[in-house]
Protein backbone atom coordinates (compact mmCIF):
# COMPACT_ATOMS: atom_id res chain seq x y z
CA UNK A 1 0.00 0.00 0.00
CA UNK A 2 0.90 3.84 -0.39
CA UNK A 3 2.80 5.42 2.68
CA UNK A 4 0.13 6.82 5.07
CA UNK A 5 0.39 10.30 6.31
CA UNK A 6 3.42 9.84 9.03
CA UNK A 7 5.85 9.07 6.14
CA UNK A 8 7.15 10.74 3.12
CA UNK A 9 5.87 9.37 -0.45
CA UNK A 10 9.14 8.12 -2.02
CA UNK A 11 9.92 6.28 -5.14
CA UNK A 12 12.02 5.58 -8.06
CA UNK A 13 12.13 4.93 -11.83
CA UNK A 14 14.48 4.39 -14.82
CA UNK A 15 14.20 6.59 -17.72
CA UNK A 16 15.45 4.99 -20.92
CA UNK A 17 16.32 7.43 -23.89
CA UNK A 18 17.57 6.35 -27.30
CA UNK A 19 18.00 8.67 -30.64
CA UNK A 20 16.69 7.41 -33.52
CA UNK A 21 18.80 9.44 -35.85
CA UNK A 22 22.01 7.04 -36.95
CA UNK A 23 24.72 10.11 -36.32
CA UNK A 24 23.23 11.07 -32.50
CA UNK A 25 24.50 8.54 -29.95
CA UNK A 26 23.30 9.76 -26.51
CA UNK A 27 25.45 7.91 -24.50
CA UNK A 28 28.61 8.84 -26.81
CA UNK A 29 28.03 12.65 -25.96
CA UNK A 30 27.31 11.78 -22.39
CA UNK A 31 30.59 10.38 -21.63
CA UNK A 32 32.57 13.34 -23.96
CA UNK A 33 33.70 15.58 -21.42
CA UNK A 34 32.73 18.27 -23.30
CA UNK A 35 29.38 17.36 -24.35
CA UNK A 36 28.45 16.18 -20.58
CA UNK A 37 27.48 19.51 -19.05
CA UNK A 38 25.04 20.01 -22.48
CA UNK A 39 22.93 16.65 -22.30
CA UNK A 40 23.06 16.63 -18.49
CA UNK A 41 21.54 20.67 -18.52
CA UNK A 42 18.92 19.77 -21.20
CA UNK A 43 17.46 16.37 -18.60
CA UNK A 44 17.54 18.75 -15.64
CA UNK A 45 15.74 21.31 -17.70
CA UNK A 46 13.08 18.94 -19.37
CA UNK A 47 12.14 17.10 -16.27
CA UNK A 48 11.78 20.79 -14.51
CA UNK A 49 9.35 21.33 -17.10
CA UNK A 50 7.43 17.96 -16.62
CA UNK A 51 6.65 18.78 -12.98
CA UNK A 52 6.72 22.41 -12.59
CA UNK A 53 9.42 22.54 -10.66
CA UNK A 54 13.25 22.17 -10.55
CA UNK A 55 13.15 19.92 -7.38
CA UNK A 56 9.99 17.93 -8.96
CA UNK A 57 12.40 15.10 -9.54
CA UNK A 58 15.78 13.73 -8.55
CA UNK A 59 18.48 12.58 -10.73
CA UNK A 60 20.49 9.66 -8.95
CA UNK A 61 22.46 8.34 -11.93
CA UNK A 62 23.01 8.10 -15.60
CA UNK A 63 24.07 4.98 -16.91
CA UNK A 64 25.81 4.50 -20.60
CA UNK A 65 24.13 1.13 -21.98
CA UNK A 66 24.70 1.71 -25.91
CA UNK A 67 22.55 2.41 -27.61
CA UNK A 68 20.61 3.62 -24.48
CA UNK A 69 21.12 6.96 -22.11
CA UNK A 70 19.48 5.42 -18.43
CA UNK A 71 18.42 7.89 -15.87
CA UNK A 72 17.50 6.86 -12.40
CA UNK A 73 15.11 9.06 -11.16
CA UNK A 74 14.01 9.96 -7.26
CA UNK A 75 10.53 11.02 -6.47
CA UNK A 76 9.79 12.85 -2.87
CA UNK A 77 6.01 13.38 -3.53
CA UNK A 78 3.18 11.75 -4.96
CA UNK A 79 1.85 14.62 -6.75
CA UNK A 80 5.39 15.59 -8.53
CA UNK A 81 5.33 12.25 -9.73
CA UNK A 82 1.89 12.49 -10.62
CA UNK A 83 2.73 15.73 -12.87
CA UNK A 84 5.57 13.60 -14.04
CA UNK A 85 3.73 10.68 -15.87
CA UNK A 86 0.95 12.89 -16.78
CA UNK A 87 3.64 14.81 -18.83
CA UNK A 88 5.48 11.62 -19.85
CA UNK A 89 2.20 9.91 -20.89
CA UNK A 90 0.85 13.28 -23.23
CA UNK A 91 4.21 12.84 -25.41
CA UNK A 92 5.55 16.40 -23.61
CA UNK A 93 8.34 15.40 -21.38
CA UNK A 94 9.40 13.88 -25.24
CA UNK A 95 8.91 17.05 -27.25
CA UNK A 96 10.72 19.10 -24.18
CA UNK A 97 13.62 16.93 -24.01
CA UNK A 98 13.87 16.93 -27.90
CA UNK A 99 13.78 20.75 -27.58
CA UNK A 100 16.40 21.31 -24.97
CA UNK A 101 19.15 18.53 -26.24
CA UNK A 102 18.65 20.48 -29.65
CA UNK A 103 19.43 23.58 -27.75
CA UNK A 104 21.86 22.30 -25.94
CA UNK A 105 23.93 20.41 -28.48
CA UNK A 106 23.51 23.21 -31.08
CA UNK A 107 22.14 20.90 -33.43
CA UNK A 108 19.06 19.67 -35.51
CA UNK A 109 16.17 18.20 -34.31
CA UNK A 110 17.43 14.89 -31.83
CA UNK A 111 14.39 12.87 -32.50
CA UNK A 112 13.89 10.37 -29.56
CA UNK A 113 12.32 6.66 -28.72
CA UNK A 114 11.63 6.79 -24.65
CA UNK A 115 10.79 4.25 -22.47
CA UNK A 116 9.78 4.10 -18.46
CA UNK A 117 10.32 1.11 -15.96
CA UNK A 118 9.85 0.61 -12.75
CA UNK A 119 12.03 -2.42 -11.16
CA UNK A 120 11.04 -5.48 -13.55
CA UNK A 121 7.76 -3.52 -15.01
CA UNK A 122 7.55 -1.42 -18.27
CA UNK A 123 5.39 1.30 -17.44
CA UNK A 124 4.45 2.63 -20.92
CA UNK A 125 2.01 -0.55 -20.95
CA UNK A 126 -0.03 0.57 -18.50
CA UNK A 127 0.09 4.76 -18.42
CA UNK A 128 -3.66 4.48 -18.73
CA UNK A 129 -3.69 3.44 -14.95
CA UNK A 130 -2.26 6.12 -13.65
CA UNK A 131 -3.03 4.39 -9.60
CA UNK A 132 -0.71 1.05 -10.92
CA UNK A 133 2.07 3.51 -11.98
CA UNK A 134 2.38 5.22 -8.96
CA UNK A 135 1.97 2.00 -6.98
CA UNK A 136 4.91 0.50 -9.32
CA UNK A 137 7.46 3.30 -8.43
CA UNK A 138 6.34 3.76 -4.88
CA UNK A 139 7.63 0.15 -4.21
CA UNK A 140 10.70 0.71 -5.87
CA UNK A 141 12.55 2.34 -3.41
CA UNK A 142 15.98 4.46 -4.25
CA UNK A 143 18.95 2.17 -3.57
CA UNK A 144 21.51 5.37 -3.61
CA UNK A 145 22.03 8.94 -2.92
CA UNK A 146 22.64 11.14 -6.16
CA UNK A 147 25.96 9.97 -7.45
CA UNK A 148 29.05 12.13 -6.87
CA UNK A 149 29.44 13.05 -11.02
CA UNK A 150 25.38 14.50 -10.45
CA UNK A 151 26.33 16.23 -7.97
CA UNK A 152 29.38 17.89 -9.61
CA UNK A 153 27.15 18.44 -12.78
CA UNK A 154 24.27 20.24 -10.78
CA UNK A 155 27.05 22.64 -9.44
CA UNK A 156 28.36 22.74 -12.75
CA UNK A 157 25.62 24.39 -13.99
CA UNK A 158 24.48 26.30 -10.93
CA UNK A 159 27.62 28.02 -11.63
CA UNK A 160 27.52 28.69 -15.57
CA UNK A 161 23.60 29.65 -14.56
CA UNK A 162 25.26 32.77 -11.66
CA UNK A 163 28.36 33.27 -14.14
CA UNK A 164 25.60 34.08 -17.08
CA UNK A 165 23.53 36.03 -14.54
CA UNK A 166 26.91 37.81 -13.85
CA UNK A 167 27.81 38.19 -17.11
CA UNK A 168 24.09 39.85 -18.20
CA UNK A 169 24.05 42.00 -15.73
CA UNK A 170 27.84 43.69 -16.79
CA UNK A 171 26.83 43.09 -20.65
CA UNK A 172 26.46 46.94 -21.19
CA UNK A 173 29.77 47.50 -20.53
CA UNK A 174 31.92 45.17 -22.39
CA UNK A 175 29.45 42.56 -24.34
CA UNK A 176 31.38 39.55 -23.44
CA UNK A 177 29.93 36.53 -22.75
CA UNK A 178 31.13 33.04 -21.67
CA UNK A 179 32.75 30.84 -24.24
CA UNK A 180 30.86 27.90 -23.18
CA UNK A 181 27.53 29.92 -23.60
CA UNK A 182 27.34 30.96 -26.77
CA UNK A 183 25.13 34.18 -27.59
CA UNK A 184 21.92 33.50 -27.96
CA UNK A 185 21.44 36.66 -30.79
CA UNK A 186 21.50 35.53 -34.40
CA UNK A 187 24.58 38.07 -36.33
CA UNK A 188 22.79 40.63 -37.90
CA UNK A 189 25.51 41.93 -40.23
CA UNK A 190 25.44 45.28 -42.27
CA UNK A 191 22.27 45.21 -43.53
CA UNK A 192 18.59 44.04 -41.95
CA UNK A 193 16.31 41.49 -43.99
CA UNK A 194 14.67 44.17 -45.99
CA UNK A 195 12.40 41.51 -47.23
CA UNK A 196 10.59 41.15 -44.18
CA UNK A 197 8.92 43.80 -42.63
CA UNK A 198 6.36 44.60 -40.50
CA UNK A 199 3.58 47.33 -39.60
CA UNK A 200 3.08 48.90 -36.47
CA UNK A 201 1.46 51.95 -35.50
CA UNK A 202 0.82 53.14 -39.66
CA UNK A 203 4.78 52.96 -39.94
CA UNK A 204 7.01 50.44 -41.45
CA UNK A 205 9.79 48.64 -39.82
CA UNK A 206 12.55 46.34 -40.84
CA UNK A 207 11.85 42.61 -38.81
CA UNK A 208 15.68 42.39 -37.43
CA UNK A 209 17.09 39.98 -34.63
CA UNK A 210 16.56 40.92 -30.82
CA UNK A 211 19.55 42.54 -30.37
CA UNK A 212 21.46 42.49 -26.69
CA UNK A 213 19.99 46.04 -26.16
CA UNK A 214 16.18 45.22 -26.81
CA UNK A 215 16.83 42.27 -23.91
CA UNK A 216 18.21 44.35 -21.41
CA UNK A 217 15.84 47.02 -22.29
CA UNK A 218 12.78 44.06 -22.09
CA UNK A 219 14.13 42.66 -19.14
CA UNK A 220 14.02 46.37 -17.19
CA UNK A 221 9.87 47.35 -18.26
CA UNK A 222 8.23 44.25 -18.59
CA UNK A 223 8.16 44.12 -15.39
CA UNK A 224 5.19 41.36 -13.66
CA UNK A 225 3.75 41.21 -17.57
CA UNK A 226 6.75 38.82 -18.19
CA UNK A 227 4.84 35.52 -17.76
CA UNK A 228 1.26 37.07 -20.22
CA UNK A 229 4.14 37.99 -22.53
CA UNK A 230 6.03 34.67 -22.88
CA UNK A 231 2.36 32.77 -22.92
CA UNK A 232 1.81 35.27 -25.92
CA UNK A 233 5.23 33.81 -27.57
CA UNK A 234 4.28 30.70 -27.09
CA UNK A 235 2.13 30.59 -30.19
CA UNK A 236 5.53 30.37 -32.18
CA UNK A 237 7.78 29.10 -29.43
CA UNK A 238 7.41 25.74 -28.31
CA UNK A 239 10.17 26.07 -25.27
CA UNK A 240 8.23 28.40 -23.90
CA UNK A 241 4.44 25.96 -23.94
CA UNK A 242 3.55 24.90 -20.42
CA UNK A 243 4.75 24.09 -17.57
CA UNK A 244 8.17 26.00 -18.99
CA UNK A 245 7.19 29.56 -17.75
CA UNK A 246 5.98 28.62 -14.20
CA UNK A 247 9.19 26.45 -14.35
CA UNK A 248 11.32 29.56 -14.93
CA UNK A 249 9.55 31.70 -12.48
CA UNK A 250 10.08 29.15 -9.88
CA UNK A 251 13.76 28.44 -11.08
CA UNK A 252 14.32 32.59 -10.99
CA UNK A 253 12.32 33.38 -8.01
CA UNK A 254 15.11 34.63 -6.07
CA UNK A 255 16.73 36.98 -8.39
CA UNK A 256 13.69 38.64 -8.83
CA UNK A 257 11.40 40.15 -12.32
CA UNK A 258 14.63 41.29 -13.95
CA UNK A 259 15.97 37.97 -13.98
CA UNK A 260 12.85 35.72 -14.71
CA UNK A 261 12.19 38.03 -17.65
CA UNK A 262 15.68 38.26 -19.26
CA UNK A 263 15.54 34.04 -18.59
CA UNK A 264 12.05 34.17 -20.26
CA UNK A 265 13.50 36.03 -23.60
CA UNK A 266 16.80 34.07 -23.39
CA UNK A 267 14.72 30.80 -24.00
CA UNK A 268 13.14 32.74 -27.17
CA UNK A 269 15.90 33.52 -28.73
CA UNK A 270 17.77 30.11 -27.88
CA UNK A 271 14.62 28.08 -28.90
CA UNK A 272 13.72 30.21 -32.18
CA UNK A 273 17.50 31.80 -33.41
CA UNK A 274 16.60 33.97 -36.88
CA UNK A 275 12.87 33.28 -35.94
CA UNK A 276 12.70 35.52 -32.21
CA UNK A 277 12.30 38.88 -34.51
CA UNK A 278 11.38 42.07 -33.57
CA UNK A 279 8.17 41.71 -34.67
CA UNK A 280 6.98 38.47 -32.86
CA UNK A 281 8.16 40.66 -29.60
CA UNK A 282 6.42 43.58 -30.24
CA UNK A 283 3.63 41.67 -31.39
CA UNK A 284 3.31 39.93 -27.94
CA UNK A 285 3.80 43.12 -26.25
CA UNK A 286 1.03 45.14 -28.12
CA UNK A 287 -1.20 42.41 -26.84
CA UNK A 288 -0.83 42.76 -23.47
CA UNK A 289 -0.97 46.73 -23.32
CA UNK A 290 2.91 47.07 -23.20
CA UNK A 291 2.89 49.76 -25.92
CA UNK A 292 5.18 51.67 -24.52
CA UNK A 293 7.56 49.10 -24.44
CA UNK A 294 7.22 48.20 -28.04
CA UNK A 295 7.37 51.96 -28.94
CA UNK A 296 10.78 51.90 -26.86
CA UNK A 297 12.28 49.43 -29.03
CA UNK A 298 11.82 50.67 -32.00
CA UNK A 299 13.22 53.39 -31.14
CA UNK A 300 10.17 55.80 -31.14
CA UNK A 301 10.68 57.49 -27.99
CA UNK A 302 12.60 60.65 -28.37
CA UNK A 303 14.65 62.42 -25.49
CA UNK A 304 11.96 65.05 -25.74
CA UNK A 305 9.50 62.07 -24.75
CA UNK A 306 11.65 60.73 -21.55
CA UNK A 307 12.18 64.66 -20.66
Amino acid sequence: KMAGNSAPWIGSAYLFLQSTCKTIALPALYESSQKKPCVFKALKLALADSTGSVNGVDMLKVHCSHPHLIVQLRFCRRENCRRFLQSYREGALQKSLQSHLQLSLATTTVPLQVELKAGSEHLDHMLKDEDRCLECIYREKPDRLPDEEITELEECIKGLMLHQSTTNNVARKNGSSLKSLSRPYPPQGNSLPTQLTFIFQGQQFDNRTITPDDHQKFAKSVSKKWKQVGRSLQRWCRALRDPAIDSLALEYEREGLYEQAYQLLLRFLQSEGKGATIARLVAALEENGLVSLAEELLGLHSDEDCS
